[in-house]
């Protein structure tokens, strides 16, 4: 069954189902690049030595343990409301200290004002109602404090796009059907970027939230994007 996002229990089954093969998957998808795109996008939080960082759908951590790499001092929250994605990111090297935390981006279990940055890495087309879930990341952070969000969205036609659309409605399905023996999960995420926003449309939902746009910037031709807030 492909998940409805409407339906978090839907979504929460499908991510447990592929937690074993999650990154590796990732790696396949990208050819990689997904660790450069991580590594910018922590870079763009511009955070301080003693930062506080709070990872949202941190899934098995690749955020939470780029924001210790490069800023050892910093307490890192990973916060998913999957378990065994978090049980699988425990168990990987180097990410012990990443403190794990159960909880839903929709109703983030930290008070106002708590962390020097919030970051997301392809976890914002998955929430039920996303103009919230940028509420929730602004509400924790403080002020001065960056939000930014690490996304796959819906490309404009160019000359390349049925390429893309192939690739990644029929190869990936495939992959996704032998690596994580799951094509189910492996279509409704292809699905879930023709049906999210364009760049655009995800920098206005942060605005809506009530943060300053401070940079936006794409990757992989346009399909990926990083959009960065602050809070007042």
């Amino acid at each position: 069954m492909i998940p409805n996002p409407r339906r978090p229990e839907q979504i929460r089954a499908m991510f447990a189902r592929i937690a074993h093969r999650y990154d590796l998957m990732n790696r396949l998808m990208t050819g990689g690049m997904d660790l450069r795109w991580r590594r910018q996008t922590i870079q763009a939080c511009a955070l301080p030595l003693d930062a506080r960082v709070l990872d949202v759908g941190s899934g098995t951590g690749d955020l939470a343990a780029e924001a210790l790499r490069q800023r050892p001092a910093a307490l890192v929250v990973g916060c998913d409301f999957t378990l065994p994605m978090m049980l699988c990111g425990r168990e990987k090297p180097g990410r012990d200290r990443i403190r794990w935390v159960g909880g839903d981006a929709l109703r983030l279990p930290f008070p106002d004002e708590q962390f020097d940055a919030v970051v997301s890495g392809f976890v914002m087309r998955n929430v039920a109602d996303l103009d919230l879930a940028f509420r929730e990341q602004a509400r924790v952070t403080r002020p001065g404090g960056r939000v930014a969000c690490l996304e796959a969205i819906r490309l404009s036609p160019r000359w390349w796009t049925p390429f893309y659309r192939f690739y990644f409605h029929r190869v990936v399905p495939w992959i996704g059907a032998i690596v994580a023996g799951d094509r189910a999960a492996y279509t409704y995420l292809p699905q879930s970027v023709e049906d999210f926003f364009t760049l655009e449309e995800l920098a206005q939902a942060m605005i809506r939230a009530g943060l300053i746009l401070q940079e936006t910037r794409t990757f992989l031709f346009g399909a990926v994007a990083l959009v960065v807030g602050v809070r007042p």
